[in-house]
């Protein structure tokens, strides 16, 4: 984003250029609610790429004024407010999207979230929102036990997995978890993070319970410390499996899941429709329905591991 197109106002808010904002009232106007900035969020990125293939200009034929915390989440509530009044709000992360619609329930909500939808209240289903609100999930009810089932096939000797996740982030990863490692003969530890200043306890907890994997749940929480809980579970010799390509990618040894930005991207579809005149509550909430391993050859030469060809053969991509 080039510096004369936007202007950034105390409080997080940005708004278009005073000629955009002299455009005819009949044009489109977004409010963004993000919980970091417009510019280095990447799902926004991918969303405003959405917005573009369907035709949409920026200052032409939309407007989006931005409000966003900058990694504050106790501010969002009052930039929540600010966007009161326009004809849609777009809400990127499942801790985002609750206070966008707390403060407005009338005003049409498009979330991206890889929290559940229906736990966070956002919804009464997926199939069938009944509210203002509707968007995208990155949940998947297979994923869970599908992740362990890889864990296990490409490093068999495992048998203690520690389950790290933010038990403020509700979704039904941890029930789906527990439920397939029983099946599994694995023994699953919850290692829970609710703050950045709870991962040396929960380090130090998982030593200590002798796991010997890691199965790493992504919230905005875990992802924010990716490089952190990669460099433990390498220094500690522990094979990590995470939920989407990004753990991979930064040295975990497999990732499987949707592509979260690919997904971010279709709600611009839900933007667009609702502009068009359709309603929240007839939209249903969109679930990932392709996944992608990746599997980091580079970690698993260093972990000592020979990875069978029965998972090979089956990874989008090999990172070497």
């Amino acid at each position: 984003m080039r510096r004369r197109e936007f202007i950034t106002l105390a409080g997080g808010a940005a708004v278009w250029p005073f000629a955009t904002l002299a455009q005819p009232k009949s044009i489109p106007r977004l409010g963004v609610l993000l919980y970091s900035n417009p510019q280095s969020d990447p799902q926004m990125a991918a969303i405003r790429r959405g917005l573009s293939d369907l035709g949409y200009v920026e200052g032409r034929n939309i407007v989006i004024e931005y409000r966003y915390a900058e990694g504050r989440l106790e501010r969002l509530p009052i930039l929540a407010g600010q966007l009161v009044g326009l004809q849609l709000i777009l809400a990127v992360g499942g801790d985002v999207a609750p206070i966008a619609k707390k403060v407005d329930e009338k005003i049409p909500l498009v979330f991206v979230s890889s929290a559940d939808p229906e736990q966070l209240g956002l919804v009464a289903s997926l199939r069938r929102p009944g509210g203002n609100a509707t968007g995208v999930t990155l949940l998947q009810d297979v994923l869970a036990s599908k992740r362990l089932e890889l864990l296990k096939e490409a490093v068999p000797k495992i048998s203690r997995v520690a389950f790290l996740w933010n038990p403020d982030h509700p979704d039904n990863e941890q029930r789906t978890a527990e439920l397939a490692a029983q099946a599994l003969g694995l023994k699953l530890l919850s290692v829970e993070v609710r703050g950045t200043d709870d991962f040396e306890s929960a380090f130090r907890a998982a030593n200590d319970a002798g796991v010997d994997s890691i199965y790493a749940v992504s919230s905005r929480q875990t992802v924010l410390n990716i490089k952190r809980i990669v460099q433990f579970a390498m220094t500690n010799r522990i094979p990590l499996a995470g939920g989407w390509g990004a753990w991979a990618k930064e040295g975990g040894l497999f990732s499987y899941g949707p592509d979260a930005l690919a997904m971010a991207g279709r709600a611009a579809n839900y933007i667009d429709k609702i502009f068009k005149g359709a309603s929240p509550t007839d939209l249903p909430v969109e679930q990932p329905a392709k996944f992608e391993l990746i599997i980091n050859l580079t970690t698993a030469k260093a972990l000592g591991l020979t990875i069978p060809y029965s998972v090979l053969s089956r990874a989008d991509e090999l990172i070497e």
